[in-house]
């Protein structure tokens, strides 16, 4: 079955929210009668043609079905799936800034969801991965309590989910087993008390031991494990374009790539900088954070090379 190229935004909007002050919305449209999965929701946009770019095809796409225009469109998050009448290869965008009003043109009806909360159904079946993949925080913090002391780490992270960290790796390769695994076990116990979701890197073991949400794999691992860990949540380590592509083969959920800096951690790696970052992620196969020398104030950086978010160690619990 041939493959189609098919670009698709997720158009984001701020909207009050009574707990948070605001909340990120996203746009669905219903499927119209006549069309293959009628009554289905899905991201707008459309096949890209000959001799355009998938951004291009966004562009174009959305002035068609919906009569705006798109002033900014981050790549995101490329997905495959194969459908009864069709092979699709979906080249998403986060579309965070665009102007005019929406007209619908093609669409039985609109509607604006979060991910946390999606009130309409049923879904294209290609998009369950892109609904999890909307419900990742843009921040990953990871641990150093082999620097800075357990005690001092556990600390940081007590003030840091009070300030709202809800994704956490606990990397922590220079502790001894048991002071590796007590510390595990009290940062997952903590984590959770706030709701948050917590991956460690490297031990399926002790990650199913002190219940984990998930486990972060070594770039190491990925070329020698045949299928996905069984976890509800899988993360990669990644250094290069091939390894994201391997990443997205096993099926895990999101990888950190890098190093964008020179980092403390990694002082003989150098970084390669933003260009480099977007020219090998493009429109990445699965949820990437940027990691290497960044903070929270790179967020916006990160996200127009096509990062979902930032990953650090010493800036998140500064």
């Amino acid at each position: 079955m041939k493959l189609t190229e098919v670009a698709a935004a997720v158009i984001e909007r701020r909207a009050a929210d009574g707990a948070t002050g605001f909340a990120t919305e996203f746009l669905l449209g219903q499927r119209a009668p006549g069309t293959f999965y009628p009554g289905y929701w899905e991201f707008p946009g459309g096949k890209v043609e000959p001799g355009e770019t998938p951004h291009a095809a966004l562009a174009r796409e959305l002035g068609e079905e919906l009569g705006i225009g798109v002033t900014r469109a981050d790549p995101w998050l490329r997905r495959e799936h194969v459908y009864e009448h069709a092979h699709v290869r979906l080249n998403f965008f986060r579309v965070r800034d665009w102007c005019g009003e929406l007209h619908d043109h093609v669409h039985s009806a609109l509607a604006w969801q979060r991910a946390d909360t999606l009130t309409v159904s049923p879904m294209l079946p290609a998009n369950a991965p892109v609904l999890a993949a909307l419900a990742l925080p843009d921040f990953y913090a990871i641990s150093h309590a082999g620097e800075i002391g357990i005690d001092a780490q556990l600390m940081a992270l007590a003030h840091a989910l009070e300030a709202g960290l809800r994704l956490v790796q606990l990397r922590e390769p220079t502790l001894d087993g048991a002071r590796r695994a007590a510390f595990v076990h009290a940062a997952v116990d903590l984590c959770h008390q706030y709701g948050a979701r917590v991956l460690v890197n490297g031990d399926a073991g002790l990650a199913a031991a002190a219940g984990a949400d998930g486990l972060h794999l070594p770039a190491r691992d990925l070329a020698t494990l045949e299928r996905r860990p069984d976890f509800p949540l899988v993360a990669a380590s990644c250094h290069v374009a091939a390894e994201l592509d391997r990443a997205a083969a096993l099926g895990c959920d999101f990888a950190v790539f890098g190093p964008v800096r020179p980092t403390a951690s990694h002082p003989e790696a150098p970084g390669i900088g933003w260009d480099a970052f977007a020219t090998a992620l493009a429109v990445p196969p699965l949820p990437t954070f940027a990691l290497g020398g960044l903070a929270r104030g790179d967020l916006d950086a990160a996200q127009r090379a096509g990062a979902h978010g930032i990953a650090a160690i010493r800036a998140a619990w500064a």
